[in-house]
């Protein structure tokens, strides 16, 4: 599945906001998850292996530990807000309140 504009836009903006990219700080963590739970809060769904290959490719990132913990961060964003809709939708389907 290939980024979307509005992915590869918020992936940019992760690039400009990362002073050093070579480590993540604990806020550079927290703004990278706000702006993943922004994305699938939004309904936008990226592959995280696309995201990955954004990042090496992208030119100014030149360490790959930085670029992993991205990669997994977006990855754990997109799993817990799938595994949080699918438990809304079971207990809304699983009432039992007569009707």
């Amino acid at each position: 599945m290939p980024l979307t504009n509005n992915v590869i836009i918020k992936l940019n903006e992760i690039t400009t906001m990362v002073e050093d990219k070579s480590k993540l700080s604990e806020s550079d963590v927290d703004d990278i998850k706000a702006i993943f739970k922004e994305l699938v809060k939004g309904g936008e769904r990226y592959d995280v292996d696309e995201i990955e290959f954004w990042f090496e490719n992208e030119g100014s990132w030149k360490t790959r530990e930085p670029i992993i913990r991205i990669a997994n961060l977006s990855n754990y964003v997109q799993d817990k807000h799938q595994q949080t809709a699918h438990l809304r939708i079971m207990s809304d389907d699983d009432c039992s309140c007569g009707h």
